[in-house]
C-alpha cells in the first residue's frame, strides 16, 4: 500500500517525525502532506447533531449519541485534547469564550470512555492567568478532581515547527506538540462574531494551537485557518452556541451584543459544524470564507443538503 493511499499511516510516521524532532534528533521540521481523517470523511455525507436544551451537561451527551458518543474515537488510555476557547478575559455570560458546563461535560465523556489522558488548553489573546479563571474554565475542570485531566497554560517551549506541504498561503508553522500527539482531539468553540473572519467556529479555534506571530496569519486569514487544519483536523468539533456573540467579536464585552440560543452543534466533519452554525447568525455558509475554502480544499462538506442533520 503507498503512502497516499493511507493517511492514518502518514500521521503515524509524522507523529514520529515530531517527536525525533523535539528531542533533537533532526535539524529539518516534520512535513505534514495529507489531511488524513478530514480528506476521509469529506468522501460522504456526514452526520451532523442539533441540540437545544438548558441542561448543558446532558446536552453535550445528547449530541454525542447519534454519532456514536466517543468509544468510536477514544480507546482505552487514549491522549485527549478538549480544545476549547479561553482566548479571553471575559465571563460565561458575555459569549467570548466555550461555556465552562460544556466543557466539564465533555471532559466527563471522555473519560467515562476509557481515556488515560485528558488535557485541557489554549494560548489566550488576554493573560492566561485571567482568561483561565475568568472563563470559568480552570475551576470547573479542576473539579472533576481526576488525576487524569489537566487544564495548564501553554507552554512555548513544546511549540514544534512543521512544514504544511499542501499549504497555500501557510506552508510551515509552530504547532503545540500536545495537540499534534494527541489520539483524539475534540474541537469545543465558541460561536462568535469575528471583525475580520466574520465568524470564528470549528476551524478558527486551530488557532489556540498554533505559536508564532498569529498576526501574521491575519494577512492571510482564511487560506490560513484552512491551511493549519490540514495539519490538525478535529476528531469531533462541538460548537457552542448556548449563547452567541453577534457584535464586537472576538472578544465582546457587551451584553446586548450576546443572544441566548441554547444550542449545541456537532459532528466528525468541521466544516459541516461551521456551515450549520452560520445560520445561526442568519447568514449563508458561503458567506465564510474559511467555510468555502475549507470544502474546496476537501476539508469537509459545506452543502447542508447533503448533509444528515439530526435535531435532539
Amino acid at each position: 500500500m503507498s503512502n497516499q493511499s493511507c493517511p492514518f499511516m502518514n500521521r503515524r510516521r509524522f507523529i514520529r517525525d515530531v517527536a525525533v524532532w523535539s528531542a533533537g534528533a533532526a535539524i529539518a521540521a516534520p512535513i505534514f502532506r495529507f489531511a488524513s481523517r478530514a480528506e476521509a470523511a469529506a468522501a460522504s455525507s456526514p452526520t451532523l447533531v442539533v441540540g437545544k436544551g438548558t441542561d448543558y451537561e446532558a446536552l453535550v451527551a445528547k449530541v454525542m449519541e447519534p454519532l456514536g458518543g466517543l468509544a468510536p474515537f477514544i480507546k482505552k488510555g487514549a491522549k485527549v485534547v478538549v480544545k476549547p476557547n479561553i482566548g479571553w478575559d471575559r465571563t460565561p455570560e458575555q459569549a467570548a469564550n466555550t461555556h465552562p458546563l460544556l466543557v466539564k461535560a465533555m471532559v466527563k465523556l471522555c473519560l467515562a470512555a476509557g481515556a488515560g489522558k485528558v488535557m485541557v488548553f489554549d494560548r489566550t489573546c488576554n493573560k492566561e492567568q485571567l482568561t483561565y479563571v475568568t472563563s470559568g474554565i480552570q475551576k470547573i475542570v479542576e473539579s472533576i478532581k481526576d488525576p487524569r485531566v489537566s487544564c495548564t497554560f501553554v507552554d512555548d517551549r513544546k511549540f514544534v515547527p512543521v512544514k504544511i506541504a499542501k499549504g497555500k498561503a501557510t506552508t510551515e508553522w509552530d504547532f503545540y506538540k500536545d495537540a499534534l500527539e494527541a489520539d483524539c482531539y475534540i474541537n469545543i468553540p465558541v460561536a462568535k462574531h469575528h471583525r475580520l473572519a466574520g465568524l470564528t467556529l470549528g476551524l478558527k479555534n486551530v488557532f489556540g494551537v498554533v505559536g508564532g506571530k498569529r498576526g501574521e496569519l491575519h494577512k492571510t486569514l482564511a487560506q490560513s485557518v484552512v491551511d493549519l487544519n490540514l495539519v490538525r483536523p478535529s476528531t469531533v468539533t462541538v460548537i457552542d452556541a448556548t449563547r452567541i456573540l453577534l457584535r464586537n467579536g472576538p472578544s465582546g464585552g457587551k451584553m446586548e451584543d450576546v443572544k441566548e440560543l441554547n444550542t449545541v452543534v456537532a459532528s466528525t466533519d468541521t466544516v459541516a459544524t461551521d456551515a450549520y452554525s452560520t445560520t445561526l447568525f442568519d447568514m449563508k455558509p458561503d458567506e465564510i470564507e474559511s467555510t468555502r475554502l475549507g470544502a474546496a480544499m476537501g476539508l469537509g462538506q459545506m452543502d447542508l443538503n447533503k448533509v444528515k442533520i439530526v435535531k435532539v
